[in-house]
């Protein structure tokens, strides 16, 4: 490995456990070119997060990093100086280890300059449409007086299209042009690609509704929350745990039904390539499974986060381990993981 791979390599666990578990099950160079382009998407994803002032992000930033995605002449020395600027733009508060990665960004790019021709432009395609996109919306977000939420369900369809929709498309495309099997797939991929990427950034919502809340942000649909006497400033209150609850159940359906399309996604990918559907399967299961825990689950609204356990992670990569070949068997196994959380709780 040459040092900016190596880098990419090392760095992939500490700012995501999911993907440093799923990537190295991808067949080479694949993995490799996933796991640059993940990073790529990463430092994107806290720019928006963690720049200290929304314009700060969605005015210099964002665009700025785009365009050194595209490797313009001299990209050397400017990711450079971008690295050292953004790096004192990010909050206090902001991780180390994305503290880190955003100083890296020259190691992340010189591996991406390594990639191969047919793989650059995918992901070129996708971090430009995810800047843009953050931009927008960022633009939108009403923040005085603290987080107002998004004004619609369509509009937070939208934000998860840009944060992650868009990455299923890329991860669409370097899948077609490494299996010509999936590339004879494309009439069934292409158009539930997005999808996939949609129901794992919903699920990380709705499990991190109060974590956003107490960081000033909130991506809920305005128009549910009023529809059940909410906004983002009342939705912790105790008084109102009950209809949070409704509010939460109504927004988990709306996942479901994204998890289910990306299930017939990952049932597209050829079975001749294992590795492929696993990537997809892994991150699949744990989404619906931590869907089916969050279901009238009052404790989203807690302190203490709602998460799955290391065993049953485990037990899910074992299952779908054995089953990655036959989609009859990997269609009941996820219909079992749909029912496992949804016993009754009683709400506070």
């Amino acid at each position: 490995m040459n040092a900016p791979e190596e880098f990419c390599r090392e760095v992939l666990p500490e700012v995501s456990r999911t993907f440093a578990l799923n990537i190295p099950v991808l067949p080479e160079p694949l993995d490799l070119d996933v796991t640059v382009a993940y990073l790529l998407c990463r430092i994107a994803d806290t720019l928006e997060d963690e720049a200290d002032g929304e314009t700060v992000a969605s005015d210099e930033l964002l665009p700025e990093f785009a365009r050194l995605v595209e490797l313009p002449a001299g990209w050397q020395a400017q990711v450079k100086g971008f690295a050292e600027r953004a790096v004192q733009l990010l909050r206090p508060e902001a991780p180390p280890a994305e503290v880190k990665l955003v100083r890296e960004s020259p190691t992340v790019l010189a591996a991406f300059a390594s990639l191969s021709p047919t793989a650059r432009p995918h992901v070129v395609r996708c971090v430009r449409t995810m800047t843009e996109g953050m931009s927008d919306v960022m633009k939108t977000v009403g923040t005085e007086g603290g987080p107002q939420g998004l004004a619609d369900l369509e509009a937070t369809r939208t934000y998860c299209y840009y944060v992650a929709g868009t990455v299923g498309e890329m991860l669409t495309g370097l899948f077609m042009d490494f299996s010509r099997d999936a590339a004879a797939r494309a009439s069934e991929l292409e158009p539930r690609a997005s999808a996939f990427g949609r129901a794992l950034q919903l699920t990380n919502i709705l499990r991190d509704i109060r974590e956003d809340l107490e960081r000033g942000s909130c991506w809920l649909p305005r128009t549910h929350m009023a529809a059940h006497g909410l906004t983002a400033q009342t939705l912790l209150l105790p008084e109102n745990r009950q209809r949070a609850v409704a509010l939460l159940d109504e927004l988990v359906d709306v996942a479901q039904q994204e998890a289910d399309t990306a299930l017939e996604y990952t049932l597209a990918l050829p079975r001749d390539v294992p590795g492929m559907r696993l990537f997809c399967l892994w991150p699949l299961f744990f989404a619906v499974v931590t869907l089916s825990e969050l279901r009238g689950n009052a404790q989203v609204f807690e302190p203490a986060p709602v998460k799955i356990g290391r065993d049953l992670v485990q037990r899910i990569m074992l299952m779908t381990s054995e089953r990655v070949g036959s989609d009859d068997a990997l269609r009941a196994l996820y219909a079992e993981c749909v029912r496992g959380g949804g016993q009754e709780r009683t709400v506070a």
